[in-house]
């Protein structure tokens, strides 16, 4: 069985985020993958979030930092609501118009639910096979995408290890999906 693999080439990164902006446009959508991309959260996590998570009502502004208790480990993590959250929120939401307890990625069918892991597994899958990512992607590509892309950045693995609130370097290291070509590039660089 192959691993859920992360975005790597940063065209096709880009055709993927932009797939239900510009394509197929659909706010809900197009704001999972952003938030997905950019929070390192599992999905269930994701699908988890409210309106009072992202936003301070009694103060009537965007909060600074997503709190999650996440569903698999337990663990608390905060993470800070970078650029491309705040605009991505900004554009698409009106936390006035909701409650406290609304879903942010609520179900088409039913309202009073959030959206369901399969139903996020196919639109993550149908914008990555619009961008020609042809590796196997699920949900936990964009969590996988932002750990590689932080690295290539230059973010030290141990950073991300506590942000992914990992217990085991070896995890964060299978997260990072490091490949021949990685390896070659090292190499190609290193002139001592």
């Amino acid at each position: 069985m192959s691993t859920t693999q992360p975005i790597k080439d940063t065209a096709q990164l880009k055709r993927f985020k932009e797939y239900y902006l510009l394509q197929k446009p659909n706010p809900r959508n197009h704001m999972l993958i952003v938030i997905g991309l950019n929070s390192a959260l599992r999905i269930s996590d994701i699908l988890g979030l409210t309106y009072g998570d992202i936003y301070r009502y009694e103060k009537g502004a965007w909060k600074t930092h997503l709190t999650v208790r996440e569903q698999k480990t337990g663990k608390t993590n905060r993470i800070y609501i970078n650029r491309e959250i705040r605009d991505i929120l900004e554009m698409y939401l009106n936390p006035k118009e909701k409650e406290a307890s609304s879903w942010l990625f609520s179900s088409q069918i039913q309202a009073e639910q959030h959206l369901s892991r399969f139903q996020a597994f196919r639109i993550i899958k149908k914008a990555a096979t619009f961008a020609g990512v042809d590796t196997n992607i699920s949900c936990h590509s964009l969590r996988k995408t932002f750990g590689y892309h932080a690295w290539k950045q230059g973010t030290p693995p141990a950073l991300l290890m506590a942000i992914y609130n990992h217990s085991s370097y070896q995890v964060t290291k299978r997260y990072l999906c490091i490949d021949q070509d990685d390896k070659d590039k090292v190499f190609s660089r290193i002139r001592l």
